[in-house]
């Protein structure tokens, strides 16, 4: 494969308020001939949760460019019945069932199927939004259960994951990525106590971790990077 080569980008969740940011910021890097833009209503459909309808987004993606940079932007943190819960009496199976599904289980069953995909030539950069929170030494506060807990496991995946990836892929960079406080509905209902310099747009968010991404490389794999670069310990 020439190297030199036109290649693609692939946002999955390219729906969602950061997600459609990323796909806007790649497609004006000139270094990505298209971005694949998915998600579960979009032209290109595709359920986190379901390999079949992964396996299909593949199929789909793998008829153009090479995709050599990939973002995995979806996230739960609450619904119509359910929030962060503040104490173990709010605890119930099925939210955190759903909360694990989608922050965690989705994510690892796209990464199963992407990886090893992905050309080994040339360098590919993958990412998942992973959360501050998910950290286990940041946790000061407690509260959270469920996303604390599956994001925890998310970047426990990552981690192990690019230890595997790193075998076939040593020029592949995997991480996960902490947005920050964005504006969107996902953090809606939390913005509140939020200092205004420190609520973004989407726009700036994915301008910055666009940047952060593609300032790393496979020495980064397996940790976790905010949008302003810092490190974030497990």
């Amino acid at each position: 494969m020439d190297i030199h080569s036109p290649t693609a980008a692939l946002v999955i969740g390219a729906r969602g308020g950061i997600g459609a940011a990323l796909a806007d910021a790649l497609d004006a890097d000139p270094r990505y001939a298209m971005v694949h833009r998915a998600s579960r209503h979009g032209t290109l459909k595709v359920d986190i949760t379901d390999p079949v309808s992964i396996a299909a987004m593949m199929a789909v993606i793998s008829d153009g460019p090479p995709v050599t940079t990939a973002i995995i932007a979806t996230g739960l943190l609450h619904n119509a019945q359910h929030g962060p819960e503040k104490s173990l009496r709010e605890i119930d199976r099925a939210w955190l069932v759903e909360q694990f599904t989608i922050n965690m289980i989705g994510p690892a069953l796209v990464l199963a199927q992407l990886l090893p995909h992905l050309p080994r030539d040339r360098p590919a950069y993958v990412a998942a939004l992973g959360a501050r929170v998910g950290s286990i030494s940041d946790n000061r506060r407690g509260g959270w259960y469920g996303y604390r807990s599956a994001k925890a496991a998310l970047h426990q995946f990552i981690r192990t994951a690019s230890i595997e990836w790193q075998r076939t892929h040593p020029m592949g960079t995997l991480v996960a990525l902490h947005p920050g406080t964005v504006a969107t509905p996902l953090s809606a209902p939390f913005q509140r106590g939020v200092p205004v310099d420190q609520l973004q747009s989407p726009q700036d968010a994915a301008t910055r971790l666009a940047a952060v991404l593609h300032g790393l490389d496979p020495s980064h794999s397996g940790r976790i990077f905010d949008h302003h670069g810092a490190e974030i310990a497990p």
